[in-house]
């Protein structure tokens, strides 16, 4: 793999590990006083939710396809090149959309503890 690829995966990865399981939302009035608790369990839960599930994976090698086939057809291109960018493409929507089921979690668990949770 070329040095120049590595820098936007690595940004990538580490962007994403955490992303949506620390959602802070907005409450509609004052939090009680089993907010603070409830909230850390409700990100914990989220938290333990994979995030490099079967659709992130799915969209890295989808990705990588259509961008290797990108790179072969473009003449100034490398197959090789293109397929990096397209994974990282894949994975960063796949990360993306990952991250955004974390926050419905963690929206979802302080709702159903009673919590008025608007966002």
């Amino acid at each position: 793999m070329k040095p120049a690829y590595l820098l936007p995966l690595l940004i990538v990865a580490a962007g994403c590990t955490d992303r949506g399981a620390s959602y802070q939302p907005v409450l509609d009035g004052q939090p009680n006083a089993a907010y603070p608790s409830d909230l850390a369990e409700c990100q914990t839960l989220a938290r333990d939710q994979q995030h490099l599930n079967r659709s992130t994976k799915q969209a890295v090698l989808i990705g990588a396809g259509i961008g290797a086939v990108l790179g072969e057809v473009d003449n100034d291109s490398d197959p090789l090149g293109g397929a990096i960018v397209g994974a990282i493409s894949g994975g960063a929507a796949g990360a993306s959309d990952a991250a955004d089921k974390r926050e419905t979690i963690v929206i979802e668990c302080l709702r159903r503890r009673g919590h008025p949770v608007v966002g």
